[in-house]
């Protein structure tokens, strides 16, 4: 029940910690996007739904192993997923994200192989964001060229 708590109360605070402001997330959200991105009003839903396949994941582990390093591994993907809003907006550089998403993606699939050894239902978890992550990147990608 502890490591549970303690599991979220990571995810939560790193999310919390690393929200862009108000006023650099009104920047991003006037930038240009593909027409064909039709599907953008479920992209926080899809992620609510890929941070509760990292909680479970992360869980799932925990109980197989107790292994600090591997919950360090998690918190080093739910940095790199969350500071990519973040990043974007400080910096106002679209290329940021891309190159973050793809490397948050790299990570994951490196934790997801480490992972697989401890549990596999928890590497199935990983799955969603594996699957994501490189649709998040191309559509970066995509708005670089559009907002120059």
């Amino acid at each position: 029940m502890v490591a549970a708590l303690v599991i979220l109360a990571v995810i939560v605070a790193v999310g919390a910690l690393l929200n862009p402001s108000q006023a650099d997330f009104r920047w991003f959200l006037q930038l240009r996007r593909p027409r064909w991105l039709t599907f953008e009003r479920w992209i926080p839903a899809i992620w609510l739904a890929i941070y509760l396949c990292f909680y479970a994941s992360a869980l799932l582990v925990w109980q197989a192993s107790s292994s600090l390093a591997l919950m360090a591994g998690y918190l080093g993907l739910v940095l790199l997923v969350q500071s990519y809003t973040l990043l974007i907006c400080r910096s106002r550089t679209l290329r940021n994200g891309t190159v973050i998403g793809l490397a948050g993606w790299a990570w994951g699939v490196a934790l997801a192989v480490v992972v697989v050894q401890q549990s596999r239902p928890a590497a199935w978890l990983l799955i969603p964001f594996l699957l994501w992550s490189p649709v998040g990147s191309f559509v970066t990608w995509r708005m670089e060229g559009l907002n120059r």
